[in-house]
């Protein structure tokens, strides 16, 4: 009896494989959670992903927007939910931010979620007044150096991903300056462009075009090299600040338990949706590009910012609010 179960368990083994392979999965709608408020990069990637995913696999995608407490209340929601691959989440690298800060998280970062892979990432802009003198990299190197502290930076929060920006480069470049931080991005865009903010780190959608537009100055890039969609502006590394490097990204995450089968398939379906040049305008019209990375490689990520924010944080001072 013992070995005719045994050769049972083994037939259904095969067949349910089988079945995976030939593309079982998903047999029904997939809800990709958005833990922020609709608009705004993280719903506006999910949305079009999932546009694409419902052509892939002949099923509705449905998003679903729980935001709040800086993304942990979508991000609690997602690590309760069946790991049978039907409820996916995509956040942005603040989640590894607010994880470095935040002691009391109902969730573990990285034991509670299966990473499936990054899907975009893309720098951010140093932008300055336009009643500062400095017209480059250089001169606002110079200029800090000459008076530690006295110039002020924004941020849309403490413990922004835009705060761990500059604190990084301040450290990289050799400066001080101080900690303006707003609730939210747009009232600290508006105080840069009056004058009120002398030094804002910011995506290239929440200030490009207010510099474009000679309403504020960018001096640089957050990317180790320029970038495609403001190729005129330098990289802060190569100017005053090497080795310094920071992106903004966005990923794809399943419930913790979620099998390495379903995954595999999911990140080998968004891969391909990537590679699409509808796909690469998408995310460029967002300052991001387009990123085929592995699961592995996209957890070790995860992992090392943590412990990399958690050194800034602690060297900086910074907590939530």
């Amino acid at each position: 009896m013992n070995r005719a179960l045994l050769i049972l368990f083994s037939v259904l083994s095969v067949f349910s494989s089988f079945c995976f392979s030939q593309g079982k999965f998903p047999s029904k709608p997939v809800t990709i959670v958005v833990p922020y408020p609709p608009g705004g990069s993280n719903d506006t990637f999910a949305r079009a992903l999932g546009r694409k995913l419902t052509e892939t696999w002949g099923q509705p995608i449905l998003i679903e927007n729980k935001g709040g407490a800086g993304g942990s209340i979508g991000a609690a929601y997602l690590t309760k939910q069946p790991a049978d691959g039907y409820t996916l989440i995509l956040m942005s690298n603040s989640f590894t931010t607010n994880a470095a800060i935040q002691p009391n998280l109902p969730f573990d970062p990285v034991k509670d979620f299966a990473p499936i892979t990054m899907v975009a990432r893309g720098p951010m802009i140093l932008a300055v007044s336009n009643k500062m003198p400095a017209k480059t990299i250089a001169e606002l190197i110079a200029l800090a150096k000459s008076q530690p502290g006295k110039l002020n930076f924004g941020s849309s929060g403490a413990g922004s991903t835009n705060q761990f920006a500059t604190e990084l480069w301040m450290t990289a470049a050799g400066v001080q300056m101080t900690h303006v931080p707003y609730k939210g991005m747009n009232p600290a865009v508006t105080d840069l462009i009056g004058g009120h903010v002398d030094v804002l780190f910011a995506s290239l959608p929440s200030v490009y075009a207010q510099t474009k537009s000679g309403k504020a100055r960018a001096l640089g890039v957050t990317s180790l090299v320029p970038f495609a969609a403001a190729p005129e502006l330098p990289a802060l590394a190569q100017n005053g600040a090497p080795g310094f490097e920071f992106d903004n990204w966005w990923g794809v995450w399943a419930p913790p338990g979620t099998s390495a089968e379903i995954i595999s398939k999911i990140r080998a379906d968004l891969q391909k949706i990537l590679a699409t040049p509808e796909m690469k305008e998408i995310f460029l019209r967002e300052g991001a590009d387009s990123v085929q990375m592995s699961t592995a490689d996209f957890s070790r990520t995860v992992s090392s910012e943590i412990d990399q924010w958690k050194r800034v944080a602690a060297k900086a001072g910074i907590k939530p609010d």
